[in-house]
């Protein structure tokens, strides 16, 4: 007597086996790319015929549902190549019913189709590293998704400190790891691995969670620079942002330092520039703190450093006159189009 189980096996097999032969007789009387898109779904998708069929696996045995998944698969990869060819065919026979019907004078220019660019901010973010390469300066990389140590602890950011707050942090609720705020997790790991001199620059993109509004964004773009080496002063520090925001925005920008407070770096400085008749708050840097340069292994006392952080956003609204942050992303081709 045969089982029941051995029974569905042997019924799947054959519902697969004319299943096959119904969707390629389907497949060879379509006359149009709709409706061979509806055959398709109506075989192959997620609703389809052929995972109508599936479903009944869990009533087989391991060794049945092996079998009979891989022949599953198998017709699955047949019948998709079975649409892919039908639609050439149709493409082809279109194109052939054209040509025959009408005369065409291969010799005459087209029509210009509109070309695709470089995104703005892309453009300014490779003008900057054009800049700061050409001041001495190399391109760091390193990893959006950051632990904790690298992007706080190690920048003088411990658990309890009001900063993290600040950035409102986008945590992953599985793994101990966030979306960096910053690109400063990319100078602590080249600092590990690499020692001074150092002049690097972190462009890249960030993430927090900002409302966003015409000035924020909870993903943008960020570059940041480091410069770590013996009788290095904030005098330096001043003259590689002044020549270098110069090149990148305008050559008579009016530039303006005062102090702030950031808790990787002592003293902290804010760099305003003019904008619309008055100051814009531009970038974040200062002098590296003693305790960062403990955390990856510098002796304070024998290397000083500085650093600086800046939105490329930011300065593409400056540099473009631009008072929408939102238009960077919304794809308008009209917005787009005059960044060449």
């Amino acid at each position: 007597m045969v089982s029941e189980y051995v029974f569905k096996y042997f019924v799947v097999k054959d519902q697969l086996n004319t299943l096959k032969k119904e969707a390629l007789k389907a497949v060879e009387s379509v006359k149009s790319e709709e409706k061979l898109e509806e055959l398709k779904n109506e075989y192959l998708g997620r609703k389809g015929k052929l995972t109508d069929i599936l479903k009944q696996l869990a009533s087989l045995s391991i060794e049945e549902k092996r079998e009979v998944g891989s022949l599953a698969n198998d017709l699955k990869n047949e019948l998709a190549e079975a649409f892919e060819t039908h639609l050439i065919k149709l493409h082809s026979s279109l194109d052939s019913g054209i040509a025959t019907k009408e005369w065409q004078d291969l010799t005459v220019p087209g029509i210009k189709d509109p070309r695709g660019a470089i995104h703005p901010l892309t453009q300014l973010t490779y003008l900057i590293e054009d800049v700061f390469t050409s001041m001495g300066f190399e391109v760091a990389d390193g990893p959006e998704t950051e632990d904790d140590y690298h992007n706080f602890t190690a920048l003088n950011i411990p658990e309890d400190h009001p900063a993290r707050d600040m950035q409102d942090t986008l945590w992953f609720s599985n793994i101990p790891k966030l979306l960096r705020t910053h690109t400063s997790p990319v100078q602590i790991r080249y600092m590990e691995s690499h020692k001074p001199p150092i002049r690097i620059i972190c462009p890249g993109r960030v993430f927090r969670k900002d409302d966003l509004d015409a000035t924020h964004s909870p993903n943008f773009q960020q570059f940041e620079g480091l410069v770590i080496d013996k009788n290095v002063s904030l005098a330096d520090l001043k003259g590689v942002l002044t020549v270098a925001l110069r090149k990148i925005v305008s050559p008579d920008l009016d530039i303006r330092f005062r102090s702030s407070y950031f808790p990787f770096v002592e003293p902290g400085l804010e760099v305003d520039v003019t904008w619309k008749g008055g100051w814009l708050e531009l970038l974040g840097c200062g002098m590296v703190h003693p305790n960062v340069l403990k955390a990856v292994g510098y002796d304070p006392k024998e290397v000083q450093g500085f650093a600086f952080g800046c939105g490329v956003e930011r300065v593409a609204m400056i540099k473009h006159q631009v008072d929408d942050i939102r238009l960077f992303y919304e794809n308008d081709p009209r917005f787009l189009k005059q960044f060449g």
